[in-house]
């Protein structure tokens, strides 16, 4: 008699991050929203979905927002009716089990059995990732923290599809808040790896994050071109940030000067500044009449609060709230395929797992090793403590060659560490060494911030790391010596 296997598991795919999704799935994610467009926009608005289909009408919709939300919310409720589909919301922290001190993964593994998708706002960086850990059922980011926003950026992108044709050689001037705005995280990372030039215009003391600065520069290949007219981060994509999404080249020169293809403005973040009364610029009719921006089109995330004058409004490069109504087709397409929806023949999914998915080589308990340094961070709130552990990635950088952990929740970097041997007792910060010798095998080791992080935990400096005569002799075996 033979016995039947077990159905697979299904792949339950989430989107917490831009980098989430490949530049393929991006380009698919386009394909559906435009599909969307051709068949049910507004006759007289065609950026605006204007009826709706029954392909989801089996379908539930969970938004789980702890922080306000106006687009973001109602788009992806309207993209669910649209659908066919229909809603429940948490749009309150203070009405809902939050206020009685419910803890995330708590709410989401019971939330996940009420709905088919849940949309997640919260304030902590990484707490959609943990999200994720503790659901059942597909998981978007509608927003945490200062980290990212990762289907703003779709729509984002999405506009500018439809505007010039292309990103790539395209300059995309950044103004306001560029180290509050997680919106703006997920944008850099997306121009950057389909071939945009990026020009930075921060308030003052509001800089791109270090850690967000550096990835651009280290792992997306942009480097600042000092003689540039915009101190902009020019980026030279390579595998596996290929462009394959936006082909032919935009790059016009007025006076000697390139353009600037478009202007991204962002509002001051102030729910995540102590200080609340700062310099912030304006962009008004006057800042675009310089020379470089006559044929910048204007995007920005919504809400604006001052730093985008009224007078843009009726400017034709003002596309805001076109770009404010692609959400919903963007939405559509997203839900679509993270649901497998089909529509006769034709099944909208994903084609399976992607790099980010892959498992945390480092994985401790909570209570033990090194820690994220990013205090907004969720694995320091206190009602998740007993929820988190010390998740970090391992990053192998080329140049120079080193190694450096990324806090699986938050992405938040740690270039400064030891490797502690917890059966041997000793530690080392012979990051190279080790890897020749463990691979990415962590299970028996913990990492610690600092050598005297590390003798206050009750390990010793290994102060040669040579190799094991009895391991080299297996690998040697192995190849065949």
């Amino acid at each position: 008699m033979t016995t039947a296997r077990p159905a697979k598991k299904p792949i339950i795919r989430h989107v917490v991050s831009i980098n989430d999704l490949t530049n393929k799935e991006i380009e698919q994610i386009f394909e559906v929203a435009q599909a969307y467009l051709d068949e049910l926009a507004d006759k007289s608005l065609p950026y605006r979905i204007g009826c709706g289909t029954t392909l989801g009408a089996k379908s539930i919709l969970a938004t789980l927002f702890y922080e306000p939300s106006t687009r973001t919310r109602l788009s992806f409720e309207s993209a669910m009716l649209r659908l066919g589909g229909e809603n429940i919301t948490s749009a309150d922290p203070n009405t809902s089990s939050a206020a009685k001190g419910e803890s995330l993964a708590d709410s989401v593994r019971v939330i996940s059995n009420y709905a088919d998708i849940i949309v997640i706002r919260h304030p902590k960086d990484g707490a959609a990732r943990l999200a994720a850990d503790y659901s059942t059922v597909p998981v978007i980011n509608g927003g945490d923290g200062s980290h990212e926003h990762p289907t703003q950026t779709l729509c984002d992108l999405f506009t500018l599809k439809t505007k010039k044709k292309t990103l790539r050689n395209l300059s995309v001037a950044i103004a306001g808040d560029l180290k509050g705005s997680r919106t703006v995280h997920s944008f850099v990372y997306a121009l950057a790896r389909f071939g945009a030039h990026i020009a930075p215009r921060p308030a003052p003391g509001m800089d791109l994050p270090a850690h967000v600065d550096k990835r651009l520069r280290e792992e997306f290949r942009c480097t600042i071109d000092p003689n540039g007219p915009f101190g902009a981060l020019y980026c030279t994509p390579d595998e596996p940030h290929q462009p394959t999404l936006f082909a032919e080249p935009e790059f016009k020169i007025v006076g000697g000067k390139p353009t600037i293809g478009a202007v991204y403005v962002t509002r001051f973040q102030k729910e995540r500044w102590s200080n609340k009364d700062q310099t912030y610029p304006t962009v008004d009719a006057e800042f675009l009449k310089q020379p470089e921006f006559s044929h910048a089109s204007v995007l920005h995330p919504l809400p604006r609060v001052g730093e985008l004058d009224v007078s843009v409004d009726s400017d034709s490069r003002a596309i805001y709230f076109q770009q404010a109504a692609y959400g919903v087709p963007i939405r559509m397409a997203l839900i679509s395929l993270l649901l497998g929806l089909r529509k006769g023949k034709s099944l909208h999914r994903f084609e399976g797992g992607f790099e980010g998915a892959r498992v945390p080589p480092y994985d401790q308990p909570g209570n033990e090793g090194l820690q994220c340094s990013n205090p907004n961070c969720i694995v320091h709130d206190p009602s998740e403590r007993p929820y988190v552990r010390n998740k970090f990635q391992l990053i192998k950088l080329s140049s120079p060659p080193r190694q450096k952990l990324r806090c699986a929740y938050c992405e938040t970097d740690v270039e400064d560490f030891v490797i502690a041997s917890k059966k041997n007792k000793w530690f080392t910060p012979d990051m190279a060494s080790f890897l020749r010798i463990n691979g990415e095998n962590f299970r028996d080791f913990l990492a610690f911030s600092s050598a005297s992080e590390a003798e206050n935990a009750g390990f010793h400096l290994r102060k040669h790391f040579a190799p094991q005569p009895g391991l080299q002799r297996a690998k040697a075996r192995a190849r065949g010596g």
